[in-house]
């Protein structure tokens, strides 16, 4: 079990390592080298894990989807607004997320790690259909379509974010763009009923978070 856990933080720390370095030098001029000093650990250690620079792209890619902050809702529509503006408070604070989006957007790069992009479409795809299948969603919209759609609009809000604010106001950004697509695909009952606030990511993360220390703390036999 000990040598289990110690494979554990030796891969998480060789996947933030490599984050950082994909994420501050790009894909290309990102080296092993400088990857095993940021991750404090040997490279036998580091190609037990990972075999390949590539294959670090793709371990950091892979890491994306999680369902660390996801709380199930009476409207499946909220646990898609939640996922996006739980995401959207994440990825200026969490490298492996944004070093993630920056080699899904490297055109050069991704035919030999892959892309998060069609992982992202999926889960917008699947929160959609369930939520179409509950009533919540208009008869003539597309799940499919809908998602690409947004993963679309979504990556342009986020470059444009990032050029003017450095992503201080990505959370108002895609309040908007939840703001602005929903009205044309969710029912009017459940479109009054969700909540999109800038901060409705921050206040999911703390309500898990509060979950988790719950559990923490022992009860009384």
């Amino acid at each position: 079990m000990a040598r289990q856990e110690r494979a554990v933080r030796t891969r998480r720390a060789v996947i933030r390592a490599a984050a950082e370095v994909f994420a501050e030098r790009g894909y290309a001029a990102a080296t092993i080298a400088e990857i095993l000093e940021r991750a404090g650990v040997t490279k036998g250690a580091l190609y037990f894990h990972f075999d390949s620079k590539q294959a670090l792209a793709r371990g950091v890619i892979d890491s994306q989807l999680t369902a660390d902050y996801w709380v199930p809702r009476e409207l499946k529509l909220q646990e898609w607004v939640d996922a996006g503006m739980t995401l959207a408070h994440q990825i200026p604070r969490d490298v492996v997320l944004l070093a993630g989006i920056r080699l899904s957007a490297d055109l050069e790069s991704r035919r030999l790690f892959g892309s998060a992009w069609p992982a992202w479409i999926d889960l917008s795809r699947g929160y959609l259909e369930t939520a179409k299948d509950r009533g919540e969603v208009l008869p003539h919209v597309n799940p499919a379509q809908t998602a690409e759609v947004f993963l679309a609009a979504w990556l342009g809000t986020q470059i444009f974010s990032e050029a003017v604010s450095d992503m201080d106001d990505l959370g108002e950004r895609v309040m908007a763009l939840f703001n602005h697509i929903l009205p044309a695909i969710a029912t009017p009952a459940a479109l009054i009923r969700l909540d999109t606030a800038a901060d409705r990511g921050l206040r999911v993360i703390e309500e898990v978070e509060r979950a988790r220390q719950a559990e923490l703390v022992p009860t009384e036999a």
